[in-house]
Formats: structure tokens, C-alpha cells, sequence
């Protein structure tokens, strides 16, 4: 190791100062193993995060980064639902099985409830989602209705997409709203434009996915503006970094998405660490990464800011239908270095 090297591990904060001196510095340049004394102790909250892609292995890190909640959007898995009975179960593990086992690890987990603008085209199988969606919408731990908006913008995505703002409307709950990834700022400006039409209170509804090019508009009337740090194809941390420095943190939030594509569940600690490194205030980056998703989201009557105040304390013992993933008496955590598996 090179005398540089070992000064950065011993004096994170004199790596801070010398990366915000030096602009030219990219993100390909520094590694997070080395830098995470300088989130050390803060606490996140991820709101937009599909924990049933992710493995025990993740709840391990994002728990000992610091995640201390997280909200998990009903969305699209890959390939098309075949049934009813698909929906009902997802559902299910949504308020059932992703919440025991984030809680196994002292994570809490909330939900949103919808039907993702892809799986909206199929007009019979919406039809049958939308009977029972209500169902789910009143469950513990749901804090809102979502991800929901367009795709592709077909009339079949805009009908399921009035459905379910009238549905939110009267089980008095926010909106959580997918931005499509192509035409994104006409998507963007057609889904605010309806849930007004629907007379929702722009502070009610989270609008995700932004970039440069809509967060201006999502902001300026009054919406949430969310964004997904995703590798290559939504929004990188130094972009998140400029958006920050140039608009403040007012209804900003920052999350992970971390579906089964190429994502990172510590997406939001890592944003934090580089917000830091950049010079934004810890107001600031606590509001990003952490408090205004609990503000947004609390308006559900599910979340309250005190729920955090404490470290959650799992029961090992504990089962759900019996079962557990913690086997044996396992603990939540092992060491990922050692050669012994014991």
C-alpha cells in the first residue's frame, strides 16, 4: 500500500479535504470501502427499493450502512403476470414475508401498493388487479399508492393511472409516480397533469425517477421531486450532487430503486458520503437522504419520524409462517472475510 493510500484509511477526513479541493475528481476515483467513517452513525431512509430482488447478503450491508427503512413499491418483476393469483401473492409477500424479513435485520419496511404502468396494457388481468387492490391498499405498513404512471403512454396505462389516483384519493394516501424512462419529460409533465386534474395536492404526490430536464417543472409546482441513483441509465450521485448544490434540498429525496437490473442497494449512503465530500451541509444531506422521504410519506399515518429515535431490536426466534432466515439460531450477521464458515 502506498503512503497515500494509508494516509486516506487512518485520515478520511483528509481525503475529504483534498477530493472537494479537487474538482476533477471522479466517482471512478474513490471507493466507498474507504470513506464510510464519513456517514458513520447517520441514518437513511430508502424510499423506493424492490427488497424481493435483493438477497440476505444486502439487508446485512444496508443495515450495518446505516439504512434504518425502506419502501418497497409494488412493480414490475421481469416478465408478465399470467394470473390474478400472481397479484395476490406478490402482493402478499409485500405486506407479509419482505416486511418480517427486513425486520430480521432491524430495517423497517413499508410499501406501496399499485399496478405498474407495463403490466396496465393487459386490460383483462387490470381489470381483475384493480377488484383487489383495495384489499392491500388498507394493510399495516402500506404508505401509499404506487409505483404507478407511464411506459410507453398508452390510454391503457392513462386509464389505470386516473384508477388509481381516485383510489389514493379516497384511502387518503400519497402517490408514488414511475416516470417512463423514454420521453421522460413529456411523461412527467402529462402525470402531474392529470393528478391535478384528479384535484391531488401536489404535496401528496412523490414524483420519481427526474432528471436534470423535469426536476425545475416537478418542483416549481409544488410535487415531491425523487431520484434514482442507477448505474448508466438513470441519474449518477455527482449529477445528484450538482442537482442539490443548484436547487437546495426542499422536497428532494434520493433512492436506490435497486431492482434486479444492474443497481446498488447502498445507493443512498454512498450518495451521502459524496454529498459530504462536495461541501453539502449534514441539514442538507439528512433532509435528502433521509428525513423528507419520512415527511412525504407519513402523511399515510403509517410512519412517524420517532419510530427511528431507537434502534429497532429484532427477535431472532422470531417466525413467519413458521419460517425464519435466521436457521439454527443464526445471527443477522457473519464475517464475509473469514475462510471459516462455522
Amino acid at each position: 500500500m502506498c503512503k497515500s493510500d494509508k494516509d486516506t484509511q487512518q485520515n478520511p477526513s483528509h481525503f475529504e479535504n483534498s477530493v472537494s479541493e479537487d474538482k476533477s475528481i471522479s466517482h471512478s476515483d474513490i471507493a466507498y470501502d474507504e470513506l464510510e467513517t464519513l456517514v458513520e452513525g447517520m441514518r437513511f431512509f430508502d424510499p423506493h427499493i424492490h427488497m424481493v430482488s435483493r438477497t440476505t447478503d444486502d439487508y446485512q450491508m444496508m443495515s450495518k450502512a446505516g439504512i434504518v427503512a425502506v419502501i418497497e413499491p409494488a412493480f414490475w418483476v421481469g416478465q408478465p403476470r399470467t394470473g390474478l393469483s400472481t397479484f395476490k401473492d406478490y402482493y402478499s409477500s409485500l405486506v407479509g414475508w419482505e416486511r418480517f424479513r427486513s425486520s430480521q435485520f432491524g430495517i423497517k419496511h413499508y410499501c406501496t401498493m399499485g399496478l405498474n404502468s407495463r403490466e396496465a396494457n393487459n386490460e383483462r388481468l387490470a381489470d381483475e388487479v384493480m377488484e383487489i387492490l383495495p384489499l392491500f391498499a388498507y394493510k399495516e405498513g402500506v404508505v401509499g399508492i404506487g409505483e404507478i404512471g407511464f411506459d410507453d403512454q398508452t390510454p391503457l396505462e392513462e386509464k389505470y393511472y386516473r384508477l388509481q389516483l381516485e383510489l389514493a384519493k379516497k384511502a387518503k394516501l400519497p402517490v408514488q409516480i414511475h416516470t417512463p424512462h423514454r420521453d421522460k419529460k413529456k411523461g412527467t409533465e402529462r402525470s402531474m397533469s392529470i393528478a391535478l386534474e384528479h384535484g391531488l395536492d401536489p404535496s401528496w404526490v412523490i414524483v420519481d425517477h427526474n432528471n436534470e430536464e423535469t426536476v425545475k417543472s416537478v418542483l416549481d409546482q409544488g410535487f415531491w421531486a425523487a431520484f434514482t441513483i442507477y448505474p448508466f441509465t438513470k441519474m449518477g450521485n455527482e449529477r445528484m450532487v450538482s442537482i442539490v448544490k443548484e436547487y437546495g434540498s426542499e422536497k428532494i429525496m434520493v433512492n436506490s430503486s435497486a431492482d434486479w437490473g444492474i443497481s446498488d442497494p447502498l445507493a443512498v449512503p454512498k450518495t451521502a458520503a459524496l454529498m459530504k465530500i462536495r461541501g453539502i451541509s449534514m441539514e442538507d444531506i439528512k433532509k435528502v437522504t433521509y428525513s423528507n422521504a419520512i415527511l412525504a410519506f407519513a402523511q399515510s399515518g403509517q410512519i412517524d419520524s420517532k419510530d427511528f429515535d431507537t434502534e429497532y431490536i429484532f427477535d431472532p426466534n422470531a417466525r413467519f409462517h413458521g419460517n425464519s432466515i435466521l436457521r439454527g439460531g443464526q445471527q443477522p450477521t457473519i464475517k464475509k472475510n473469514s475462510l471459516i464458515i462455522s
